[in-house]
């Protein structure tokens, strides 16, 4: 045994936290705690090395044991150097041996004293071997320790922060979403660097596909409570959904029973006057233990309010390039982006998918080359550095802006229970959001986000901090969301559940777009190995791409075959024809967008049935047209 959690107790205010809660961790157990956002996941790892407290409860460590402790949060981008930040892990050791150099230099009775007490604590911490230990935690997570941090990637840093916590020895690993802010390469770094730790690991995460990975056994924290499973992912979710069976069962027999006995206790006269007082008193111990009940959290119901369609066009980009102090991002990248496309963007940090965004959107515009924005766009940005969201104010003045109502679905909607889709109360409503956990900031950020019209959604990195209920509700919202989707996120099981297409971001400028999600690409010969990291030599395998490894039409090529298909030339009338077709797809339509703008005008219906069926034909005719219009330019594009 090497941690036991005992009976603790912790409520923040009128909110509990936990509730009599159990744990036992043993060596070499690989546990995830899992929850919905705000239930204390972060804080029971900070209660394990004494950043936070409990109210009551006892929590054992086994004598000697370390435990090492991952913030979610990376180490800032400071100029501090690799070998410096990892050595902050073992800062008490480094102090002893500093002083106990500095007490060599005399040679009175007391300072002989004091050395003595620092070399058994030196000896104890294996202080002398300090700058190895250092040395082979550089050489095995490959880190350059001269390395200054602000020069590092997010994946990079977390690496150092793992260095950290790794130089203290530990016996226990925690780690609070340690995927944050990582690209899938990195991600899948971590997972494969702690299936060889040799120690115990506890770690919060709603990476499902690392979840699946790591953990060997799962703790749920629900509504105070950890209830272990020692089983796979899936095993837990049909078990997690036959407890929950079980529970509702048993508190409709409670309350059944009660019932019951609130009817009796209202009897007339004469039976008050021969009540039996045990009764009584079992009675009031069943109206207490029904007022101690947690009840079971509702689901979130995350909808939103379509605007009308955008034109058929989104976006069209021709021969883009785009670049940052002579650091080129992007480059000859042509695409066509289609109403209703379902676009996922994936590559290493910092190699151009925010831009991408950006220069579809028209925030930025290329150094060269052209894009054509479509008509009728109505925009909603998801954006990861939650700018959009007031610190200071709580989740119902940030959705609210000064009003009581918004509108949902075409229906009025008072802001309180349109956040309470969002699992937030009144009471959490008003609470301000720099006090919220990662997760609830999310929340109120998607609750934002849907609260008003738009038919194009850009979502960069929605998932990070969501918790997996969240996930999966998003996910379904979005799979029968019917405008445009431009997505960039690193959760692998996210973008295969949700996009119709894979942007992928090779790091020297060069952007393929593949048919499908993650998985496809691997299939189609893609690997994260092929890709540059920007920011950073990429390490070991890495290696840039020398060749193509898929058509865009999806069909899959051999590694070792080198050929590329001939492509198709355009005759001189087809090119002809491809150049005149934009004017055209524009002229049609603007012309449907007058029809539809007429229909919708006051009186039309007034109009003889003659004159609305000649109208109702030209807009399918002009309809139907512009669809013509569409698959040809795509065909020549093609």
């Amino acid at each position: 045994m090497l941690i036991r959690i005992d009976d603790l107790h912790l409520d923040y205010g009128t909110q509990t936290i936990f509730k009599g809660l159990q744990l036992v961790i043993h060596d070499q157990d690989r546990v995830c705690i899992v929850g919905r956002n705000g239930t204390g996941k972060s804080t029971l790892l900070k209660c394990l090395v004494g950043r936070a407290q409990p109210d009551s409860g006892e929590i054992q460590i086994r004598d000697g044991a370390k435990i090492a402790y991952l913030d979610q949060e990376l180490p800032p981008a400071s100029e501090e150097t690799v070998r410096s930040y990892i050595l902050t892990g073992v800062a008490d050791t480094v102090n002893n041996v500093e002083k106990y150099n500095e007490l060599a230099l005399k040679s009175d009775e007391e300072s002989l004293n004091a050395m003595q007490g620092l070399l058994d604590k030196i000896e104890a911490d294996d202080g002398w071997n300090l700058a190895t230990r250092v040395d082979q935690v550089l050489d095995r997570l490959g880190l350059d320790g001269s390395a200054q941090l602000s020069s590092l990637s997010g994946g990079w840093r977390r690496r150092a922060d793992l260095g950290r916590a790794l130089v203290t020895k530990p016996d226990v690993l925690l780690l609070d979403e340690p995927t944050n802010h990582l690209d899938v390469g990195a991600i899948d770094w971590l997972g494969n660097f702690l299936a060889e730790f040799n120690g115990a690991l506890v770690f919060i995460t709603h990476d499902r596909a690392f979840l699946r990975r790591v953990a060997t056994s799962i703790a749920e924290l629900d509504r105070g409570k950890l209830h272990l499973y020692q089983e796979d992912y899936e095993t837990y979710l049909v078990k997690k959904e036959e407890r929950l069976e079980i529970e509702e069962k048993h508190n409709a027999l409670f309350d059944k029973r009660l019932a019951d006995e609130e009817a009796w206790i209202r009897k007339g006269i004469k039976a008050r006057r021969t009540r039996n007082e045990g009764r009584v008193r079992a009675l009031k111990a069943m109206r207490l233990e029904r007022s101690q009940r947690l009840e079971k959290q509702g689901k979130a119901n995350i909808a939103h309010t379509s605007d009308v369609a955008s034109g058929k066009m989104v976006a069209e980009l021709t021969n883009v390039n785009f670049g940052f102090a002579n650091k080129p991002l992007i480059k000859q990248f042509s695409s066509l982006v289609i109403r209703g496309d379902k676009i996922g963007l994936i590559g290493p940090n910092g190699v151009g998918k925010t831009t991408l965004l950006k220069l579809i959107l028209g925030d930025l515009e290329p150094d060269s080359g052209s894009i054509r924005h479509g008509t009728k766009r109505s925009v909603a940005y998801f954006d990861q550095t939650r700018n959009v969201l007031d610190e200071d104010k709580s989740a119902l003045d940030n959705i609210g802006e000064g009003r009581d109502f918004v509108e949902i679905k075409g229906k009025s909607r008072h802001v309180i229970s349109y956040l309470e889709d969002f699992l937030f109360s009144g009471e959490r409503a008003r609470t301000p959001i720099r006090t919220l956990s990662g997760g609830e900031r999310n929340r109120i950020l998607l609750a934002k986000l849907f609260s008003k019209p738009f038919n194009v959604l850009v979502l960069d990195e929605p998932t990070n901090d969501l918790d997996v209920e969240t996930l999966e509700l998003l996910e379904s919202m979005l799979v029968e969301y019917e405008g445009t989707l431009l997505l960039v996120s690193h959760d692998r099981e996210f973008i295969n559940n949700v996009v119709t297409s894979t942007a992928v971001f090779y790091g020297d400028g060069r952007i393929e777009e593949f048919p499908g999600g993650y998985d496809d690409w691997l299939r189609q010969g893609g690997s994260w190995d092929q890709l540059n990291d920007p920011e950073m030599n990429t390490p070991g395998t890495a290696a840039k791409v020398s060749s193509v490894t898929a058509a865009k039409s999806g069909t899959k090529k051999s590694s070792e075959e080198k050929k590329v298909a001939p492509v198709k030339k355009l005759s001189y009338n087809e090119q002809k024809e491809l150049a005149r077709l934009p004017d055209k797809i524009e002229k049609k339509e603007e012309q449907v967008a007058s029809l539809e703008e007429a229909m919708a005008g006051t009186g039309f219906y007034s109009r003889p049935q003659s004159e609305i069926d000649q109208h109702m034909k030209k807009l399918n005719d002009a309809q139907q047209e512009l669809e013509n219009l569409y698959e040809r330019w795509t065909e020549l594009s093609d």
